[in-house]
């Protein structure tokens, strides 16, 4: 911990400096004009940054940052927990029979009304158990059943990216042809409004750009809206969950060997990959074609999702399947410097965890951004090393006849394709995955060990820091002056780990009892004082009961706005599109930067070299929200609570880049379970019912720990700084 202290005559020019407090936003530490050197100020990253990979020192480091990334991603995708595994009710239809292998029509439901459709491939012969390999496509339109034209063909055949003017037509069937003919069983499945798959738009999944009006409700809302994105309802999500259960329909077929389970695919289809293996324990080989790299990580609305890539990124992403097999390519596109960034970071974690020889980097930059025979030929001869398949390697492919896209479709007459769609059929849903969450949610409250898996690991991720992740903060006096009872000093905290810098008061009583009170409000430090520049009365009567009170900007308030006008709208990156995935996908939200300021004033109180025997934290006017959070984070660390939340809910924010927008805040209780999160510690609580869900059985055995006030707003004040200084607990 460093201080630093001003000359005495600094000091004495401060005396000055704080007998003038006639601010419109209270007294300032920096110069007029000057704003905290906070790296939070500089531009917001988007997809198309730089997304390097560190390997770990240890594995013990690294069995807890995999970890917490799987989680991030799970959380992200709104897959924590996991949506209820209804039954699949999967037909199997229009077996052709060509001979080596036969190729079948599938659908199954994910969810409740929502399908998943696409081919099976099966070798004619299998003795024992087969290894199976889900192929996803990536953006390529209608992939499974396209065929290339003429012009495309012979081009494709005269730079060797395929061999066949028969089956180079369609690199899609290619793949699945060859692997049945290896002895592998294949699913095809069809992304969201591709081929089969015609629920959602193309329009809606792709290439959403504007926000709908009509779909922005507090109820019975659409995907991409304030709402969604609370909940954490994505695109992205639901696709991966087609994966999940893509995998699940496969294992439920007899003749698949569940210790060979593969999933490719490239670009769009490369995401998908890398996600499915770093997710779920089930996959026990990967191969992401022409997707993974330190540069752009995916510029789909498909492909992200608010949270995902929050100080993580796609390398990271990969490494999570590690020490399993895993294979990828590069080609003439964001993955063309993969072979100096990012692969020598994967080959280092995979030889720090004893599997050098499971990683492996197929180049391919004199082609094009696609999967090629050539590349085709690596992951067959990869597949067949590590499943143990036989053949001489490399494995190249055979010419084959093409089946039709009539010969391809899932629906007919006899199997008629669902009728719900559109807007109707997203709200349903949307509203289905709300219903089922909250009620597992529900549940787990019913347990302090669930509660804390689900809600807690969930609230980690959303927030994004931990009271132990605060980092290394210090604190610059810059002003000091003496009053009759109390001596005032402000200056700046500084995280350093992460860049950041709070101006900040306090307000010391020269009887200091070893309390101090963070005192956070919509209006930052200023709220600490009256127009003329005094101590407002209820902060004079915690310093005259012994407690220190402390003050502070948080990010975006008071010193951090060079208009003096409170911020209305957040940051957002310069992609156009309306979806907060391009934003919060990769920035934090300001509400969370805000929490964050909180735990590095809670770690500076605690650790400083006179710390604090008590900490109080205090949300009032506008603070309740920030304190909620930064308490169920923080832990013993915070004595008492004193919170009024003024109602406040997540789920009603109906603007994406409002300050008080936060992804996944509602989906997990929203406030009510941000202030349950922080039992057993003490809780002086307004604006909320005692009989608040969650909130009752988290503090039932702790009746005296909470203390519910029947008014918000100014008139719960008074009451509050009663608790604080008359309380004895």
């Amino acid at each position: 911990m460093t201080t630093r202290f001003r000359s005495t005559a600094a000091c004495s020019l401060a005396v000055l400096a704080f007998s003038i407090f006639a601010h419109a936003d209270g007294p300032r530490v920096l110069p007029e004009g000057k704003q905290p050197n906070d790296v939070r100020l500089n531009p917001l990253k988007d997809l198309d940054g730089y997304f390097p990979f560190t390997p770990p020192v240890s594995k013990e480091a690294w069995a807890k940052r995999a970890d917490r990334v799987r989680r991030q991603i799970l959380v992200a995708e709104g897959l924590w927990p996991m949506p209820t595994k209804t039954p699949l009710n999967a037909v199997i239809h229009g077996k052709i029979d060509k001979g080596e292998y036969s190729v079948e029509k599938v659908y199954f439901e994910s969810a409740p009304g929502f399908f998943v459709t696409g081919n099976l491939y099966k070798p004619a012969k299998i003795v024992g158990k087969a290894p199976a390999v889900l192929f996803a496509h990536g953006h390529w339109k209608d992939a499974r059943l396209s065929e290339a034209g003429d012009a495309e063909l012979l081009g494709e055949i005269a730079t060797g990216q395929e061999r066949f003017e028969e089956g180079g037509r369609s690199r899609f069937q290619s793949m699945c042809v060859q692997l049945a003919r290896m002895g592998c069983i294949v699913w095809q499945w069809d992304m969201l409004s591709d081929s089969d798959s015609k629920q959602f738009s193309d329009q809606l999944v792709h290439r959403f750009g504007k926000q709908r009006p009509e779909m922005n409700t507090a109820e019975n809302w659409g995907l991409y809206s304030p709402q969604a994105e609370s909940h954490l309802q994505s695109i992205m999500g639901l696709q991966t969950l087609n994966a999940v259960r893509s995998l699940d329909f496969v294992l439920s077929l007899p003749e698949v060997d569940a210790e060979r389970i593969a999933v490719t695919g490239a670009s769009g289809g490369g995401t998908q990959t890398f996600i499915l293996g770093a997710i779920d324990p089930r996959v026990k080989l990967s191969f992401p074609a022409v997707m993974v790299s330190t540069a752009m990580q995916g510029g789909c609305t498909c492909e992200n999702a608010s949270l995902l890539r929050v100080n993580t990124g796609n390398i990271e992403f990969a490494g999570l399947f590690a020490p399993k097999p895993q294979g990828m390519t590069t080609a003439n596109d964001w993955t063309k410097e993969m072979s100096t960034k990012g692969f020598p970071d994967l080959k280092e974690l995979y030889k720090f965890l004893g599997a050098p020889n499971n990683v492996m980097l197929h180049r391919g930059e004199h082609f094009p951004h696609n999967y090629n025979a050539v590349s085709r030929s690596a992951f067959y001869t990869w597949v067949n090393k590590h499943f143990k398949l036989g053949f001489k390697e490399p494995v190249v492919e055979r010419d084959y006849q093409r089946l039709s896209r009539e010969q391809l479709t899932v629906w007919d007459a006899q199997h008629p394709a669902p009728k719900e769609s559109g807007d109707d059929f997203e709200r349903k849903l949307l509203r289905w995955l709300h219903d089922d969450t909250q009620k597992q949610i529900a549940d787990a409250a019913k347990s302090p060990e669930r509660f804390r898996e689900v809600v807690g690991g969930a609230l980690e991720v959303i927030i994004g820091r931990t009271y132990a992740e605060a980092g290394d903060v210090e604190w610059e006096m810059l002003h000091k002056s003496d009053g009759p009872n109390s001596i005032h000093m402000s200056g700046l905290i500084r995280n350093k780990t992460y860049g950041e810098e709070l101006p900040a008061i306090f307000i010391y009583p020269k009887q200091w009892n070893g309390t101090t009170t963070l005192w956070l409000s919509s209006e930052g430090k200023a709220d600490l004082f009256t127009a003329d520049g005094s101590l407002k009365p209820e902060v004079q009567k915690l310093v005259a009961a012994g407690s220190t009170v402390m003050g502070v900007d948080l990010l975006h308030q008071g010193e951090f706005l060079a208009s003096g006008k409170n911020l209305s709208k957040t940051p957002r990156v310069k992609n156009p599109r309306e979806a907060a995935p391009y934003t919060f996908g990769y920035n934090h939200a300001v509400f969370a930067q805000r929490v964050h300021d909180v735990l590095s004033v809670v770690k500076f109180i605690k650790t400083h070299e006179r710390p604090s025997k008590r900490v109080d934290l205090v949300g009032l006017n506008g603070g309740g929200a920030w304190a909620a959070a930064a308490r169920a984070l923080c832990g013993e660390a915070i004595d008492r609570a004193v919170i009024d939340t003024q109602g406040f809910r997540f789920g009603k924010v109906l603007d994406l880049h409002s300050p008080d927008f936060l992804p996944g805040g509602a989906k997990y209780g929203d406030m009510v379970a941000m202030l349950a999160a922080g039992a057993p510690g003490k809780l002086w609580l307004a604006g909320e019912s005692s009989d608040a869900p969650m909130l009752k059985p988290r503090y039932q055995n702790q009746a005296a720990r909470l203390s519910v006030f029947d008014k918000s707003g100014p008139a719960a004040l008074p009451a509050a700084i009663n608790y604080l200084t008359l309380s004895t607990e």
